[in-house]
């Protein structure tokens, strides 16, 4: 399993875990795959003290970091003070929400705890604009073991190219269309992560299948190529591979461990999720995710909702309310970013069990297809 890119990385398999979780970057790096960060809700602050942990425990391994440099958002924003930006938030818009919750009977949080939680809030989207995923790549490149850096939403610009260039960074893009993966490749990127639809978080329209053969044509084995969506068996990265993968990006598959970083209740409903489940929505920042549908999530696509507000706005406002909701234990209102393999996971288990697992069934489905073969 060990292609061009694990060993340009360092690692041994060609598993890399997307999470926002420093404990599963930590277990998969130590696995053989490769961690990387979702850093796109950290303020430098709260980067630079998750970099710092994940240094200490990966054993001198290799992992990455995911930001979001967006093209579209509201420009406003970008130098806002974290007042400015919650009072950027129109007033309709809250009280819509507060509303949805108060006839639910969801409290609202303690004073003191949503001031608190407001904060974190605003201070992590206020990272989601060009200037915000610059401060965070800064903080990325004091960390010598940060060896790629993946721009969730198109390419990163020139200045920021030239600059991970310059530190020897390999460098990622998303992509959703083999037209993204083309300009991706016009911009300098090494390794594009071919997204289909049936991931959870930011998606298009393609599915995995489709996709993955689409932009590796596209490549022309000039960027290595990750097959994103939908991956949560070992049967699934020999497909990626057969397509023409370097390896595969998983999501999802995480969330159901015991590193995770839901808790218990949130666990519970993740595990009792159906795959249709998994719907795509703009309620969570503004842009299509594609998330566990609730009563919240659908509440932003009834006649009469007031429209999405643009990136960063849409995350403050929707992430104070999935506090209360988190808080509350309201099944029936929480959502969380996820893919379609949400309804495969229905138990808790540990990254290394999920690892060695998708390991065995790797070499299953490799035996397979070798006794197709005519002897």
């Amino acid at each position: 399993m060990k292609t061009p890119l694990c060993r340009r990385l360092g690692c041994e398999l060609p598993i890399f875990a997307f999470s926002h979780c420093r404990d599963v970057v930590v277990a998969v790096t130590k696995a053989g795959g490769f961690g990387v960060l979702g850093a796109a809700t950290f303020s430098p602050e709260q980067l630079e003290a998750e970099l710092r942990w994940i240094d200490q425990h990966v054993q001198g391994r290799h992992y990455g970091v995911d930001v979001i440099i967006p093209s579209a958002y509201d420009r406003q924003a970008e130098d806002a003070s974290a007042q400015d930006l919650m009072a950027m938030i129109p007033q309709g818009h809250r009280q819509f929400m507060d509303d949805l919750l108060q006839k639910a009977g969801v409290p609202s949080l303690p004073s003191g705890e949503r001031e608190r939680i407001t904060r974190e809030i605003v201070e992590g989207r206020g990272s989601m604009t060009p200037e915000g995923a610059r401060r965070l790549i800064q903080v990325a490149l004091e960390h010598p073991q940060v060896r790629m850096v993946v721009s969730a939403l198109g390419s990163p610009p020139p200045d920021v190219m030239a600059l991970l260039r310059e530190k020897n960074i390999v460098i990622g893009a998303m992509c959703g269309k083999a037209e993204h993966a083309t300009r991706h490749l016009k911009a300098g990127v090494e390794v594009i992560v071919a997204q289909g639809t049936e991931a959870g978080g930011h998606t298009g329209e393609i599915a995995t299948m489709v996709l993955v053969p689409q932009v590796v044509e596209a490549c022309a084995g000039k960027a290595a190529v990750l097959a994103a969506g939908g991956i949560a068996r070992g049967s699934q990265i020999a497909a990626a591979l057969a397509l023409g993968a370097q390896g595969v990006w998983c999501g999802t598959v995480w969330l159901g461990t015991r590193e995770s970083e839901l808790n218990p209740f949130e666990k519970q409903v993740f595990f009792e999720t159906k795959t249709e489940d998994a719907v795509r929505r703009k309620a969570r920042t503004g842009k299509t995710v594609r998330m566990i549908r609730s009563q919240l999530s659908e509440a932003w696509e009834q006649p009469g909702a007031p429209p999405y507000l643009p990136t960063p706005l849409q995350g403050i406002l929707y992430n104070e309310a999935h506090a209360r909701v988190v808080k509350a234990g309201r099944k029936e209102l929480y959502s969380f970013p996820a893919g379609q393999v949400v309804g495969m996971i229905h138990e808790e288990t540990t990254v290394k069990e999920v690892i060695y697992r998708m390991q065995v069934e790797y070499l299953e489905a490799v035996e397979r297809l070798q006794a197709l073969n005519p002897e």
